[in-house]
């Protein structure tokens, strides 16, 4: 299996796609409209997102990635020019262009850090310029604009994944066990509260750097010949994270409603592959779907998880 392509198109060579958007139908909609000029949807959608930080941003890096998001944008500035949320798609629309070199990086900071004066508690303008860094469009240090994103939000989801991914791609010639990633991962996820979805990024973090090191050659792209996910660590980082996932009180329908982490079925079916025993084939699905690992824990929520994790698990029992 090759390594996993970059977000927004299929790893599965003609299976599942991932859509950005993943299970929010709401913001697949708003996205449509706003693909056609139609922007006031969008406004009402971040005006009822409020302050959900993780769901804020990740609704204005899809709106982002429209087409022309950045015209768009600039037509809702034109005609609201004190509003943040206008500010705020225009920053990410801009940032992802810049960040695909296909809009002027300076401009796009500039416009990041205008939507930052504009809502100073908002910490997505600030995932913008730390999106910008990632790509290598700016030269500043990933680290600055994650810890201004960790100031206002310290659980922020998508930040946390960013600087382990970038982070993985450090000395991606040879397979070191005490990789910086692998620290970064275990204190994100001992500050976190227990109920974060960060505890899972130690996962991240051996998905990510399998990948830096498949794609610069120092590993195989088949997981399960590489070695890297049969070692004790990976070992015992995969179950630890597996069983912190699978004990949610799916009983309890007011948890489930303050806490929902449902994913996608290939998730589901991960799960059920690594509580049989079958580390690489579990850890080739984490490769598969890559950051919507943990990208959303908002995701799926019409989906009962024990339901489907049964359904996984019966799928993977009986294709053993």
């Amino acid at each position: 299996m090759t390594p996993p392509r970059p977000l927004g198109r299929s790893r599965l060579g003609g299976g599942p796609s991932f859509d950005p958007a993943l299970d929010d139908a709401e913001l697949v909609t708003v996205r449509d409209d706003l693909s056609r000029g139609r922007w006031a949807e969008a406004r009402r959608l971040l005006a009822e997102t409020g302050d959900d930080w993780d769901r804020r941003g990740h609704r204005l890096l899809v709106l982002g990635r429209v087409a022309a998001g950045i015209a768009w944008g600039r037509e809702w500035q034109l005609a609201e020019p004190d509003s943040a949320d206008a500010a705020a798609l225009l920053a990410c629309a801009a940032a992802q262009q810049a960040a695909r070199r296909k809009e002027d990086p300076e401009r796009a900071r500039a416009l990041c850090a205008a939507a930052a004066r504009m809502a100073p508690l908002d910490p997505t303008p600030w995932l913008a310029l730390l999106l910008l860094a990632h790509s290598g469009a700016i030269e500043d240090e990933p680290a600055r604009h994650f810890g201004q994103v960790r100031a206002r939000h310290p659980e922020h989801h998508h930040a946390h994944h960013l600087m382990a991914a970038g982070l993985a791609r450090h000395k991606a010639d040879h397979d070191d066990p005490l990789h910086e990633v692998y620290d970064f991962a275990a204190w994100a996820a001992e500050q976190a509260p227990a109920d974060s979805p960060l505890a899972l990024l130690p996962v991240v973090a051996h998905a990510e750097r399998y990948r830096a090191l498949a794609r610069a050659g120092a590993l195989p792209g088949d997981p399960a010949a590489s070695g890297h996910w049969t070692g004790r660590r990976a070992r015992q980082v995969l179950k630890a994270a597996f069983d912190w996932w699978l004990e949610w009180d799916v009983d309890d329908p007011a948890a489930g409603a303050a806490h929902p982490r449902r994913k996608v079925d290939l998730n589901y079916l991960a799960h059920a592959k690594l509580h049989e025993g079958r580390l690489a084939e579990a850890a080739a699905l984490l490769i598969r779907i890559g950051p919507h690992v943990t990208r959303a824990p908002w995701s799926y929520p019409d989906r009962d998880p024990a339901q489907a994790y049964r359904a996984a698990r019966r799928t993977a029992l009986g294709s053993r």
